[in-house]
């Protein structure tokens, strides 16, 4: 399945690069909303939250309310976790909370945010650069990999969100070796992103049980929809 993907920064859609050099942006979003209406899933992310430099929570609402979204950015807590359903998205994706400082993963607050929203309603979010799990918007890591995160938030999520942030908004393509390996890991839905750049790339991906988010790919038109 392919989830088109919706990042906000500073009231516009962009497309940045590694998460860090903004390539593309655009205003009109009521053309992208008619553009994605017709799939079940639309990835939404609010960057801004995600690197705490403010947020874009009424354009999240705006956008929750007229498309089927799991939406991130900034999900450090059950009560924001709450809003953010609560403004009509489907489930939530959660990142950073899910690991300490000290580079553990949070299991803890994963069952606490399972016991108030459901575990169905929650995406952890387990983005990588140089094979170890980035934080607070890519700018940090932890000393954990997918291998160690994602057996022990098994039990509290509905699906894992893997980024390859090495190959973000590259354009260059996702490691299928790479989502063989996850796609092993766990039995919840598997969902990748990171340099998707082809129908062909998403049915291979699709091949192996692994749902696809196309952002780059998408707006350059490289890939229809």
């Amino acid at each position: 399945m392919l989830i088109p993907s919706i990042d906000l920064m500073g009231g516009r859609i962009v497309q940045l690069v590694q998460g860090e050099k903004l390539r593309l942006a655009f205003d009109d979003f009521e053309y992208w909303i008619a553009k994605f209406s017709k799939y079940p899933l639309v990835q939404l992310i609010d960057l801004d939250a995600a690197m705490r430099q403010g947020d874009n929570s009424a354009l999240v609402e705006q956008i929750a309310k007229r498309l089927p979204v799991q939406a991130g950015g900034g999900i450090h807590s059950v009560q924001r976790a709450k809003q953010v359903l609560d403004a009509g998205a489907k489930r939530v994706i959660v990142g950073s909370a899910l690991f300490s400082a000290e580079g553990a993963v949070s299991a803890d607050f994963a069952a606490m945010l399972a016991e108030a929203v459901g575990a169905e309603r929650i995406v952890a979010g387990i983005d990588t650069k140089n094979g170890r799990i980035a934080v607070k918007g890519w700018k940090a890591q932890v000393s954990l990999t997918p291998d160690d995160a994602i057996p022990q938030l098994e039990a509290h999520v509905a699906a894992f969100l893997y980024t390859h942030v090495d190959t973000e908004g590259t354009l260059q393509g996702f490691p299928i070796e790479t989502a063989a390996r996850l796609r092993k890991l766990t039995s919840k839905q598997l969902i990748v992103a990171g340099g998707i750049r082809s129908q062909q790339e998403v049915d291979a991906l699709g091949a192996l049980g692994a749902d696809a988010v196309v952002g780059m790919a998408v707006y350059t038109e490289m890939l229809a929809v």
